[in-house]
């Protein structure tokens, strides 16, 4: 059993799709971040950066936070979605961390300053509109020619699509990035990715793009 900490984020929901592709048995506990859940005594005791998400493997005895090095603990446990060896485990590292390292953090500001507080800081709404519209065509220029980031569905696509379906915060029509679009629907189909949405509750079905 896994307990796995979390809220409805995209970070959040890279580990519950996960768990669900897994297909390994979790306990989803909520971690409300809007009321502060996070600073509490017993969870900063799991995670003392006091962010989610957060997991707690009962079978290795393993505590790890950074949703990053969780989705490698899993996939190297499991031994599933991440190549063992080669150019392709490299690379599929590599557009994970492509992930935690530019696509989430700039996508993440890009909510608080084009939907959150639109108007109140016009040269930072400029700055990472340009950079958001700069990360998608990064995005859709890898997937020219591709099903998935590195060849097979793996752990890369698993922490990118979260972020991707908030393309409505970001002020992004997935239209004008087709390859995207294609990539984004064939995931959004999946059970698995269905199911690990509703984690840690029910909010709203997986947004789709007008015309679906």
């Amino acid at each position: 059993m896994i307990d796995f900490y979390t809220w409805i984020t995209p970070n959040g929901l890279k580990i519950s799709i996960a768990l669900e592709e897994f297909g390994l048995l979790y306990k989803a506990h909520t971690i409300d971040i809007t009321k502060g859940d996070q600073f509490s005594a017993d969870y900063v005791a799991i995670n003392p950066g006091s962010k989610i998400p957060a997991i707690v493997d009962h079978e290795t005895g393993i505590t790890l936070a950074e949703s990053g090095a969780i989705l490698l603990y899993l996939a190297e446990k499991t031994g599933r979605f991440l190549p063992r060896e080669g150019a392709a485990r490299h690379h599929t590292i590599e557009w994970l961390m492509w992930q935690m390292g530019g696509f989430g953090p700039t996508l993440g500001h890009a909510h608080y300053f084009l939907t959150y507080n639109q108007g109140r800081a016009p040269f930072a709404e400029e700055l990472f509109r340009k950079d958001t519209i700069r990360l998608y065509e990064t995005l859709d220029a890898r997937l020219e020619g591709r099903e998935y980031l590195v060849g097979d569905y793996s752990i890369a696509d698993m922490a990118v699509w979260p972020w991707v379906s908030r393309f409505l915060r970001h002020k992004i029509d997935l239209s004008d990035f087709p390859n995207v679009r294609r990539w984004y629907l064939q995931l959004a189909a999946r059970p698995q990715v269905k199911r690990g949405y509703g984690v840690p509750h029910f909010t709203t079905p997986v947004p789709l793009p007008p015309g679906v």
